[in-house]
C-alpha cells in the first residue's frame, strides 16, 4: 500500500468512525506534533525502535515506527492502535505485502485496469472475471509449484501448439 491515498485523513478517519484499527505508510514529510512545541515531519522526528506515540495531522494521536530500508531510506508507518508492539507491526506490514502482491498479480496478469467500457455493469462483469481468472491462475500455480509467468507462457505455448497441428486459417504465399 504505497499509495498515499490509503493514508489520507478522510480514510484514517472513515476507519476510526467504523471502530477499526488501522496500520499504514506514511510519506516522509507528513506532519506530526511529536512533543506538544509545534509540527514536523514524521521523517525529522526522532523515533525509537519501538515506536513513538505522535499527533498526527488533523488526526490525533497514532503510534509511528520507522523502518531504515537500503541506500539510506526510512519507510514510516503509523497505527491508531497506541498498544501496538513492533512484532505486531512486522505481522500486520507482512500482510500488507501479501495484499500488495495480490493487487499487482490482478493488474500484471489480468489486467484487470484496462476495463473498456464506461457501464456500471459492464465494468463490475470485467473485475469481477479478473478476479476470478486472477484465482484461477493463483491456484493453478500453487499446485503446479510455477510463477505467474510461467504459467500463463504454458497456457499459450499450449494453444500455439495446437493451432499449429490443426491450423484453421492458412496464409497462401504470394510470391
Amino acid at each position: 500500500m504505497r499509495d498515499s491515498w490509503y493514508s489520507s485523513i478522510e480514510n484514517l478517519k472513515l476507519v476510526r468512525a467504523l471502530g477499526w484499527h488501522f496500520l499504514t505508510r506514511l510519506k516522509s514529510n507528513r506532519q506530526v506534533n511529536p512533543d506538544r512545541e509545534g509540527l514536523a515531519a514524521v521523517s525529522a522526528i526522532e523515533i525509537p525502535a519501538l515506536g513513538r506515540v505522535v499527533w498526527l495531522k488533523g488526526f490525533g494521536l497514532v503510534k509511528v515506527f520507522r523502518i531504515a530500508e537500503t541506500f539510506g531510506s526510512a519507510e514510516h508507518w503509523a497505527t491508531n492502535r497506541i498498544e501496538m508492539s513492533d512484532l505486531e507491526r512486522v505481522k500486520y506490514a507482512g500482510y500488507s505485502w501479501q495484499i500488495e502482491h495480490f493487487h499487482r498479480g490482478t493488474k500484471q496478469q489480468c489486467l484487470i485496469e484496462r476495463a473498456q467500457c464506461r457501464r456500471r455493469r459492464q465494468w463490475q462483469n470485467h473485475i469481477g472475471l479478473c478476479l476470478r481468472a486472477f484465482l484461477r491462475l493463483e491456484s493453478h500455480c500453487y499446485h503446479k509449484g510455477v510463477s505467474w509467468f510461467e504459467a500463463k507462457t504454458e497456457i499459450i505455448r499450449d494453444a500455439v501448439r495446437a493451432y499449429l497441428a490443426n491450423p484453421k486459417y492458412l496464409l497462401i504465399p504470394t510470391a
